[in-house]
């Protein structure tokens, strides 16, 4: 019988952490989500049998805490997900705030290399496992009031395809997500999926059967990007 495997999700919340979530419990995986707030996960919990945590994402400590108390509570993570960002304000660069900008990047890219880095130091000596980025529209495009958004996940890009040319040779899958879109909400009123009508969002529950496709690819075919958008978005 083939050992359980773990998945560990920073960044969850209500939307894509959660259908992701929902999908590995699901597959029988034992699933750890990590926020800085909890106590907006106790639903997702109790339905899924998911294990909560509490996390600075942007803090080392708080990372490495996270990353041994997953591993002495369920296991070694094989599938670590990073879905946290903060886009830092929005509007002309004359007039963002400096230190929002700067929690911003912390998050959203500094973050993402922390949470990569504690999975690395424990992926490698165990040799193997999978870590999945999630990036935006802003990994790859630059919008005009939007500076600090792509600020970070430019960088969180960047870090992915690096990442992927010194791990995927130790048989540690990288993979970097863009979502170019809005995501639907499905536990509640989504105004922009109104406005934007039946297909203009991502549905989250088949976002995340892209990531496990991803996680479960045969090495000698992976995947280190993969660009997902609703059919009627324009790119």
């Amino acid at each position: 019988m083939a050992e359980q495997e773990t998945a560990l999700i920073i960044g969850a919340g209500r939307g894509l952490s959660a259908s992701l979530t929902r999908l590995l419990a699901a597959e029988g995986m034992a699933v750890a989500i990590a926020a800085r707030n909890t106590d907006k996960l106790d639903k997702l919990v109790a339905d899924t049998g998911a294990k909560a945590y509490q996390c600075d994402a942007s803090d080392p400590a708080s990372v490495d805490a996270l990353f041994a108390s997953v591993t002495t509570d369920i296991g070694t993570p094989n599938l670590v997900v990073y879905n946290a960002s903060n886009r830092g304000g929005r509007g002309p660069i004359t007039e963002l705030d400096a230190e929002a900008v700067r929690n911003a990047l912390m998050i959203t890219a500094f973050g993402g290399f922390l949470v990569a880095q504690a999975a690395a130091k424990q992926m490698i000596p165990a040799g193997g496992g999978t870590i999945l980025l999630t990036g935006a529209s802003a990994s790859v495009k630059g919008y005009p009031n939007s500076s600090s958004f792509a600020l970070g996940k430019f960088g969180l890009r960047g870090l992915a395809q690096s990442l992927a040319r010194e791990l995927q040779p130790q048989n540690i899958h990288v993979g970097h997500f863009i979502i170019d879109g809005g995501i639907l909400l499905l536990d509640g009123e989504d105004k922009r999926a109104e406005r934007l009508g039946e297909d203009g969002t991502l549905n989250p529950d088949e976002i995340a059967k892209s990531y496990l496709q991803v996680h479960r690819q045969h090495r000698s075919a992976w995947t280190w990007e993969m660009e997902l958008r609703p059919w009627v978005e324009k790119f």
